[in-house]
This record gives structure tokens, sequence and C-alpha cells, in this order.
């Protein structure tokens, strides 16, 4: 049995504790003993199912009430999990079959286990001869034994939120995950006697799956996962959930706490109670000076520890954890000089109120090593591309072409972000390498173009995506695209592009060759809402042609008038 193994079947359920799932609405809790002995009844029904060590498994569920035992007993049967992307109420299902059965081939699945909420795709996979099977039915096994596993065993097959829509997954194995709950455990000073873990995150994305469903599960501590739909229909949600359960570490991408912030503010005096709050993580995008300031600001009446923020760096490829900030510290920004770093990759501090300001994100982790490209790790605020290595780093993708090494020279792998290390030895991120914007010379990060974007009136907050046009065979040129409610208001979009050019060029001294408005919820986006730029491109592309039109079309028009 692998260590990872041990921890979730005989350690974690000797705890008493467990797992508080169905919120709002019908609220169970379970015990992780409970919810192991189920796990057991399923892996009789996997073992009939000829699920075997080795083997991959898809799982397309939301509720995390099934997913806790269907997943242990994946693992116990030695096998794999790969958690499904979610159809939408209004997908296009033949185009999520697509996509899905391409990463089911990808990994080569002996079976796919669906729950309640996704039923209407049984025929889908039924139509393409696919082994699948209800959640339900699983639960209706014999109770069985767990086989061997060893510690380089694969126990996820984590699909990446990456900008394209070519499937990739990252192999976590269980030496991997052992490492990242030792390390998790350490820096956030949990303690499974008397934490709880409140989350509202999807829980097939890593922040949501590592963080708040299987670390809880493997050490034992007390756990409240709600479906995320449930946070997205009313983010009273997660304030309710934290002061009903005394709450003490919860976790969110930044635009999640920017609405936290803003329903606080419009809420009563004494609607919650956040004092038990000890550790608020901000992660999965960058964190924002101005939604931590609102956070802390709004949260005060209502007892929340201006100390409780903690901002962390991480990624699937490092099963989830690189560094965290300080506990019980708070979040700290560096103020740098944004042009020295376009023009010398040098992140000199800067007193200038205007300065750029990045989170502090901590030191690495215990067990992870961070250097910035492949110079002196100690050479301090010199901005390169970011590296990391530890044993809670994974060793390789599965493409549809086979396993690729993630790791380079003496087992570094390459994150593709850019940023620094500061004189303490903390981590600061700037931005994705890949998507840089380059103009005359110089270095911008689109996220910095698109906290611009969205001080503009009528900008939709955390709704702007910059890219470069190099995609579209325009040098040296970006466009900006965002969301407005009133999208379809000529009036309203034309005054939302000039000013969204005007702000830009006020922070940049350069313009975007085009601004485009689009409705709500329709610029694309990952599971995870991290932007797809690839994607955007493609609106912007459609724009540029349809102006291209228009200037020919008034051009013959005027050689043709008299």
């Amino acid at each position: 049995m692998s260590r990872f193994t041990h921890d979730v079947f005989v350690a974690a359920p000797a705890s008493g504790k467990g797992l508080v799932t169905g919120e709002p609405h019908r609220p169970v809790r379970r015990t992780w003993q409970e919810i192991h002995g189920i796990a057991r009844r399923m892996a009789g029904a996997l073992a009939a199912a000829g699920v075997n060590p080795g083997d991959a498994v898809g799982v397309l569920m939301g509720e995390p009430a099934g997913i806790a035992p269907t997943i242990q007993a994946i693992w116990m049967r030695g096998a794999s999990v790969t958690m499904l992307h979610q159809p939408g109420p209004r997908a296009d299902l033949d185009a999520w079959a697509e996509d899905t059965f391409a990463v089911l081939d990808m990994i080569g699945a002996k079976l796919v286990v669906v729950g309640d909420v996704f039923l209407r795709t049984m025929p889908l996979f039924e139509a393409k001869a696919a082994p699948v099977v209800s959640a339900d039915a699983l639960a209706e096994g014999a109770a069985l034994e767990p086989v061997e596993c060893g510690e380089d065993d694969i126990a996820f097959l984590q699909l990446t939120s990456g900008s394209t829509g070519l499937p990739k997954a990252v192999a976590i194995s269980h030496r991997n995950l052992h490492e990242n709950a030792a390390a998790m455990v350490s820096a956030s000073k949990l303690d499974p006697r008397d934490d709880v873990l409140v989350s509202w995150l999807p829980l097939f994305h890593d922040m949501g799956m590592i963080g708040f469903l299987v670390l809880p599960m493997q050490v034992g501590a007390e756990a409240v996962c709600a479906a995320p739909g449930e946070f997205l229909r009313s983010p009273r949600l997660w304030p309710s959930l934290i002061a009903k359960y005394r709450g003490t570490m919860t976790a969110g991408p930044n635009f999640a706490y920017a609405l936290l912030a803003r329903y606080l503010r419009a809420a009563a005096d004494g609607a919650f109670d956040l004092s038990s709050l000890r550790f608020a993580l901000s992660g999965a995008e960058p964190v924002d000076h101005a939604t931590v300031a609102a956070v802390l600001e709004t949260g005060a009446r209502f007892g929340l520890d201006s100390t409780a923020f903690v901002a962390a760096y991480g990624m699937a490829e490092a099963t989830l954890a690189i560094s965290f900030s300080e506990t019980g510290a708070g979040v700290q920004f560096d103020a740098v000089d944004q042009a020295v770093i376009e023009r010398e990759s040098h992140a000199a501090i800067s007193a200038d109120q205007a300065a750029r300001r990045l989170a502090k994100l901590g030191k690495p982790v215990p067990g992870i090593e961070i250097r910035v490209g492949d110079g002196d790790s100690a050479k301090v605020r010199t901005v390169g591309e970011l590296k990391i290595r530890g044993d809670a780093v994974s060793r390789y993708y599965l493409t549809p072409s086979g396993k690729r090494s993630l790791l380079g020279d003496d087992g570094w792998f390459s994150t593709g972000d850019m940023g620094y290390v500061t004189e303490t030895g903390e981590v600061v991120v700037c931005g994705r390498l890949k998507d840089m914007i380059i103009v005359a010379g110089r270095n911008i990060f689109p996220g910095d173009i698109e906290r611009a974007a969205c001080r503009v009136d009528g900008v939709r907050q955390g709704n702007a995506i910059a890219v470069a046009l190099a995609a579209a065979g325009i040098r040296e040129e970006f466009a900006v695209v965002v969301e407005a409610g009133d999208s379809a208001d000529s009036e309203s979009s034309a005054r939302i592009k000039s000013d969204v050019s005007d702000a830009v060029y006020a922070a940049f001294g350069v313009s975007p060759r085009l601004v485009s408005v689009v409705p709500p919820r329709s610029l694309p986006k990952t599971p995870s809402g991290k932007p797809k730029r690839s994607a955007t491109i493609a609106i912007v592309e459609t724009e540029l042609a349809m102006l291209h039109g228009a200037n020919s079309q008034r051009q013959q028009e005027s050689v043709g008038s008299p």
C-alpha cells in the first residue's frame, strides 16, 4: 500500500472527521469511515466491470457526495481518476462529446462513471459503445479489499486548463499526492483535529479536488463541499457556510473574492460571523490588490481577520502547491516599476502611487525548489521564467501521441510563468511567457492591460482579455476584448471602446489596434475561468475582417462618387 492510500484508507477513517455535502438544500454529513465503506462496495462493482491496476477511469460527476467514494473506489482498484469536463445546461452536447471522446481515447479509458446530474449524456457513450456505468449502480457492488499500490502508480490524470482545445493530462502519482499533502499541511499550519475546510470550488479543477476534497480525505480533517453552481447562483452561500460550520480554511480565485466583496458590502450588519476564518487562500489567477483591499474592508464588519488572507502559487504539474504567503501575516504586495520590467527584465521597487502592485506569493512550500531561468537562483528581482523541482512535481504529461516528459535538465520543470524572487525569497509572478505582448521592444503582460480595461465604467469586472495580434499576422499590435452588459447599445459600446483605448494608453503609452465589446458570459474561458487567448483571437480576427470589409466598401464608394 502506498503512503497516500494508507492515509486515505486507514488513517483518515480512524479520525472520526468527515465530509458535509448537499448544502444549502439537503446537507448530509458522512464520516470518512462511512465514505470508505461505500467505496469498498463500489470497488467490488468496478472489479466486476473489469477495472484493474493501471487502468484509467473517467468520472463525470458534479455531486461531492458521490465523487468522494467513487474516486476512493477507483484507487482501491489501483486505477487512475480523470475528472471529465462537465457540460453546462445549454451546452452543445455533440461538441462536448467530441472533446470528451478525444480525452477518453487519450487516456485509454476502461470505464466512465456518470453521476445523476449528467445521466442525459449516457446515450452518447452508449452510441459510441463506450463502457459506461451510473454511479448509483456502482454502489450496489460487493465490498472488496484494496489492491496493493506503489508510490509511482498514477492516481490522477488531471486535465490541464490550457488555452487550446488539445487534450493533455498531468500524470499525478501516489508519491506526488503524499508529498504535496505534507507540504500544504506544513505551509498552511493545518491541524486536522481543529480545522474545518469550506469550499464550493469545482472538483474537476485541481484547487477544488486536491485542496478541498483529497487533502481532508487524506489527513482526516473536517470538510464542507458545496457544488459550484450553488455559489454562482448566490454568493451568499460562501460566507453562510463559513459561519454555519465555523470554517477555518477556504479558497477561491480572485474573481470569486471580487463577487464576495460586492455581496458583503450590501449585506446587513451581523448577517455573518467570519471570525473563525484563519486561512482564506487566493489562487488560480492573479491576486489583485484592489480585490484584496475590498474583501478585507467589507469583511471587517463580519469579524474577518485582516491577516487571514493568503496568496498562493500553484499548478496541476506540481500536484497543487508551489508557494504560500506566510499564514497569519496577511498578503503583502510588491510595488514595482513596470517600465523597468518591460525594458530591463528587472523588478525595481517603486514608491510611485501608480506603481504596479504584485502579490508576494510566499516562499516555496517544503520540498519544492524554485529558480529563475537557467541562471543563479539566488539572484533577486531578475525577471525570467520560473522553474520548479521536487517530489510533488509530476514526471510526465499524457497526450494523444503518448507520454511526454515534463522535466528538463536535472529534474527542473519550466512553468511557463514569468516572475522573480524577492530579497526575502518570496515568489512573485508577473504573467505567462507565451501570452506576452511585445510592442516597440517592450514586454507587456496582458493581465496589466486587462486590469486597466476593467477600470472603465461599463466593463464587467474580471472580464477582459488582451491578446497579441502576431497570431493574426499583425506584428507588434494587440487587441482587447471586454464584456459589457449593454454591448448591443451602439452608443454605449462606442463609448466603452474609446474609454478602454484611452485607459490602456494612459497606463502604457500604447493603444490597442482594436477594442471589441461582447455580451456577458461570451468571452472564451477554460473550465477554471482562465482566459482562452487562442479562442479570443478568433473573435478579434472576425471583427478585423468586418472592419477591413467596411473600409474597402467605403473606399470603393469614395472612388465611384462624382
